[in-house]
């Protein structure tokens, strides 16, 4: 199964078992080294940049972002 299926699926999933999944993978991570969590980390930010700049319209402005993010906790 590729990452983007896996994705797909975990998406599928009700947001109690979404959130329990988020929490047991962001766990997994505790147990790696700071040195291995940069990596992870510079590895993702590359993978995002690369996706955007292979798909600008997919980018959204950063205060659109943000507005959404704040109607969300009203």
């Amino acid at each position: 199964m590729t990452f983007d299926e896996l994705q797909s699926e975990a998406l599928k999933l009700d947001p109690k078992a979404r959130a329990r999944l988020a929490g047991t993978l962001l766990e997994s991570l505790e147990a790696l080294s700071e040195r291995e969590s940069a990596l992870q980390w510079a590895e993702e930010a590359e993978r995002r940049a690369a996706h955007l700049a292979a798909h600008p319209e997919s980018g959204r402005p950063a205060a659109d972002v943000l507005r959404d993010a704040r109607a969300r906790r009203t």
